[in-house]
């Protein structure tokens, strides 16, 4: 049976781009996933990030949703501690209303950032300790069932906008609270792989159905660099790690660059090897090559869905690898 693919597209901003060539090209890959046959695209909340422009993902989503024809479009996901359940279900109540049928929203506990950001928001590390509550009181809304008395999201979703909640997660809070709750659960496993096993155990075993949801549903994501050439592949790799390492590692004013070889040097060492280990699932290669890993991953992983993280630093070489990877799946 075919893997069900989407897409998380992470709007990067590649050395020598504005932000407008950045979405500009997210528009781009969000046409092409369209036309290629993805379930979705989801776009994540990162903040103070100079390389990642989806800072402001809702404003992003309505975008691209205005810009494709058939796909859905949502958040993976929105940092919910980094507002109210209010804001949030007035935002994606009014996406919902215009673009009926197309609109996720994934739910995330991390800040999406540091303590400086926190305090530039106006939050506080606390604020996640209610993340369970505030997730039920955004659904509620949502639904036109508001807990708050005298309170009511506008617009409400109604049966033919409904937008649907999915929590995400990289550990087994998120799991727990999705199984409770009934409602579908993507983890992070394209950069947090650690978890994903025990993880997807915990929510399948534990499962509530829901109005939502009558049967668990699992979103894991993996990482891919397909290319018609595997050598190209490998090398598209290798360089989008090494971007990602310099970008652990080259903090602060007066911070030195680094040359490929050190970069290469530092990852067969023990901090290295930690970041390495982000990378755990990912496919590289040719389509053929990336399909095969695909449909391994996803039984290994017992994902109803995989979606995908076309990593390529140059935006021709992500659109390719999106179109190749959905090429093999008929």
């Amino acid at each position: 049976m075919p893997v069900k693919l989407s897409v998380l597209d992470l709007a990067p901003i590649a050395p020598g781009e504005s932000p407008a060539d950045a979405l500009a090209h997210t528009v781009r890959m969000a046409r092409a996933a369209d036309e290629a046959g993805y379930a979705r695209v989801w776009y994540a909340e990162h903040h103070n990030m100079p390389t990642i422009a989806s800072s402001a993902t809702s404003v992003l989503i309505a975008h691209v949703a205005a810009h494709t024809e058939r796909i859905r479009v949502g958040a993976g996901g929105i940092m919910l501690p980094n507002h109210s359940p209010l804001t949030i279900a007035e935002q994606f109540g009014t996406l919902g209303a215009l673009h009926p049928g197309r609109i996720d929203l994934g739910l995330g506990r991390a800040p999406g950032g540091d303590r400086a950001v926190l305090a530039a928001l106006r939050r506080s590390p606390t604020d996640s300790d209610r993340f369970p509550a505030d997730v039920v009181e955004l659904r509620d809304y949502l639904a036109g069932a508001s807990r708050v008395p005298g309170v009511q999201s506008v617009p409400a979703a109604s049966s033919a906008d409904a937008v649907p909640l999915y929590i995400l997660g990289s550990s087994l809070f998120g799991a727990q609270l999705a199984a409770a709750l009934g409602l579908p659960y993507a983890f992070a496993s394209h950069f947090a792989p650690a978890a994903l096993h025990e993880a997807v155990r915990v929510y399948r075993d534990t499962f509530q159905p829901s109005d939502a949801l009558s049967e668990p549903y699992v979103i894991a994501g993996v990482s891919v660099y397909a290319d018609g050439d595997a050598d190209a592949a490998a090398a598209q790799f290798a360089t989008s790690r090494r971007r990602r390492v310099r970008g652990m590692i080259q903090r602060g004013p007066g911070a030195r660059d680094y040359s490929d070889d050190e970069i290469d040097a530092f990852l067969l060492s023990p901090a290295g090897q930690q970041i390495a280990q982000m990378a755990t699932y990912t496919a590289v290669g040719t389509p053929e090559e990336v399909r095969e890993y695909l449909e391994a991953f996803a039984l290994e992983a017992r994902a109803d869905e995989l979606i995908t993280v076309h990593g390529a630093l140059d935006a021709d070489d992500r659109e390719q690898s999106l179109r190749l990877t959905a090429a093999t799946a008929a």
